[in-house]
C-alpha cells in the first residue's frame, strides 16, 4: 500500500494535486471518500484521504453528503426555534447562524464516538461564546448524543440542557461556558496537554466575534502563538453583531485578520453558511504544521429565517407563537421552494 505523505501545501488549488498523487496511486480515477466518520476502523488512503503524524484527513466532501449535511442544517435550524419555543427565552440569531458549522463537525469534521463522549482519542469541540449552545445541543441530539425529544427540556428546572452549556451535566461537553473570552484559554490548555502527552487528537474552539473585545481572548491568542500550537483551529463567528448592536459600532474589531497574523496565527477565511467552503478550510488548517490557525467564519445572524437575519434584537430574544409557526414554515419549505408536510 502506497501512502501520500508528502508537503500539502496551504491552498485549496494544491489539494487537488494532493488527490491527484492518491487517485494514481490507488490505481484507480474515481476512488470513493467515506463520509462516515464515526468508524472504528482506520481508513484506507487509496480512499483518498492524506497521512500526516498517523493521521488521516479527509480531502473532499462528495456530492451526496453534501446535500445531506445540508438538509441536517436546515433540520438542526427547525429543531433550535421550537427548543426556543418552548423554552421561552434564549438566543435565536446566533444558533441559527452557526447550524451550518456544527452540522459540519458533528456529521463530517469531528473524529468522536456519540456513545462513548469521554473516548480518549475523540477531538475536542470547546463552545466558548456558551449562550448559541441550542444549536450544540440540536446537533448533539441528531448525532446519537441523547433523545432529540430532550431538547425540549432547554432551559428547564433540572434540565441537563442549560442556557449556558454545564459540562458534568451533559456527556459530551468540553466545557462549561458562559462568561465570553474563556474558551481559546481553555482549549490551550488542552491543546498543550495534547502535545505534551504525544496525543494527536485536534482541539476546535469556537468562539463569537464580540468577545474579541475582551482582553484575555488577546492574552490566549499571543500565547497560542508563542507556543505555535498546530493542533489547535479557532473559529471565530464573524456574523457583527452583538446583543446591543453592530460590532463595528460597539467596539470596532477590524482588521481582525491583520491582528491574529500579528500573532503568528495562520488566517483563514471562508462563508461559513457554506458548508463545502468551510470544510475546505479545516482540511487546509490540519496541513499549517508551524502555527495555530484560525478560520474567520463569515455567518448571517438568522440565517434560514428572513425575519431575523441581520437583525440584532434577536440576539437575545426567542421567537413567540406567531413567529415561530412563521419561521418554521420558511424552514420547512425551504423558503417556499417545496410543500411542507405540516402544511
Amino acid at each position: 500500500m502506497r501512502v501520500f505523505t508528502g508537503s500539502i501545501t496551504k491552498c485549496s488549488k494544491e489539494f487537488g494535486s494532493a488527490m491527484k498523487v492518491l487517485t494514481k496511486a490507488s490505481g484507480r480515477s474515481n476512488a470513493p471518500v467515506s463520509a462516515d466518520i464515526n468508524q472504528k476502523r482506520r481508513i484506507s488512503p487509496k480512499r483518498l484521504h492524506y497521512k500526516r503524524d498517523n493521521c488521516y484527513y479527509k480531502l473532499m466532501l462528495p456530492d451526496d453528503k453534501l446535500k445531506e449535511l445540508e438538509l441536517l442544517a436546515n433540520k438542526t435550524r427547525e429543531l433550535i426555534i421550537e427548543m426556543l419555543l418552548e423554552a421561552g427565552s434564549g438566543h435565536s440569531a446566533g444558533p441559527l447562524g452557526m447550524a451550518d458549522i456544527f452540522t459540519a463537525f458533528y456529521f463530517h469534521i469531528l473524529n468522536h464516538r456519540p456513545k462513548e463522549p469521554d473516548w480518549n482519542e475523540r477531538d475536542r469541540l470547546v463552545l466558548s461564546n456558551g449562550h448559541i449552545c441550542p444549536v450544540r445541543y440540536a446537533s448533539m441530539a441528531l448525532s446519537g448524543y441523547f433523545p432529540v425529544s430532550e431538547l425540549k427540556t432547554l432551559r428547564k428546572i433540572n434540565s441537563r440542557l442549560q442556557g449556558h452549556p454545564h459540562r458534568t451535566s451533559l456527556p459530551g461537553l468540553e466545557t462549561t461556558s458562559g462568561p465570553l473570552g474563556e474558551g481559546i484559554s481553555q482549549a490551550i490548555g488542552m491543546a498543550l496537554a495534547a502535545r505534551l502527552n504525544g496525543e494527536k487528537h485536534r482541539i476546535y474552539c469556537l468562539t463569537s466575534d464580540g468577545e474579541h473585545e475582551e482582553g484575555n481572548t488577546w492574552e490566549a491568542v499571543m500565547f497560542a502563538g508563542k507556543n505555535k500550537l498546530n493542533n489547535l483551529t479557532v473559529i471565530v463567528d464573524r456574523n457583527n453583531i452583538q446583543i446591543d448592536g453592530f460590532t463595528e459600532n460597539v467596539m470596532p474589531l477590524e482588521p481582525l485578520k491583520e491582528k491574529y497574523e500579528a500573532f503568528n496565527w495562520h488566517v483563514l477565511e471562508c462563508d461559513g453558511n457554506n458548508i463545502r467552503e468551510f470544510v475546505d478550510k479545516i482540511n487546509e488548517a490540519k496541513a499549517i504544521f508551524e502555527k495555530p490557525t484560525v478560520i474567520i467564519a463569515h455567518t448571517i445572524p438568522g440565517e434560514g429565517v428572513d425575519f431575523m437575519e441581520k437583525d440584532f434584537t434577536w440576539h437575545g430574544k426567542p421567537p413567540n407563537t406567531e413567529e415561530a409557526k412563521k419561521a418554521l414554515n420558511e424552514l420547512r419549505t425551504l423558503g417556499g421552494k417545496i410543500r411542507s408536510e405540516h402544511q
